[in-house]
């Protein structure tokens, strides 16, 4: 069995390699299985919003699918500006998990945005220009002792 202590990564194909490769984004469980059987099978509005994410179509910016953060699987993560989408259908209306679910992720330094599938099936440019507004740094403070701002 490799050292998996050593700065040294292991070949491909050596035992441990995937397991040290691949991590787990600081979750106790590992859900890539979970994860991979949900980017096979993805509801029609998680399809929509993944052909306008996906190949950093989006203004550049990287997005990944069905990622596990922490515990929790998210439909779609953009890590450059820690900004999480989420595509929701009827089951996550007033959902007490899902506000846990958001409280830590945002905990984590992430935004989480939550789009009902009718809005993304019916409004994908609404849809991306919000998307694109989270996205964007804060403006800074400007400070009014410098005769900066209002």
């Amino acid at each position: 069995m490799p050292d998996l202590t050593s700065n040294s990564s292991p070949r491909v194909g050596e035992e441990g390699a995937r397991r040290t490769a691949v991590g787990r984004r600081g979750g106790r469980r590992n859900l890539l299985p979970l994860a991979k059987r949900m980017r096979r099978e993805p509801t029609e509005a998680e399809a929509k919003l993944w052909s306008m994410l996906r190949g950093q179509r989006l203004a550049g910016m990287k997005f990944k699918r069905q990622e596990q953060v922490g515990d929790y699987i998210v439909d779609f993560v953009c890590f450059g500006a820690r900004l999480i989408v989420e595509a929701d259908g009827s089951q996550h209306a007033e959902n007490d998990k899902d506000a846990v679910r958001d409280a830590w992720l945002t905990e984590q330094g992430f935004r989480v945005l939550r789009f009902w599938n009718n809005d993304i099936l019916g409004n994908p440019e609404g849809v991306a220009c919000v998307i694109l507004d989270a996205a964007q740094p804060p403006l800074p403070n400007p400070s009014p002792a410098r005769g900066e701002g209002l």
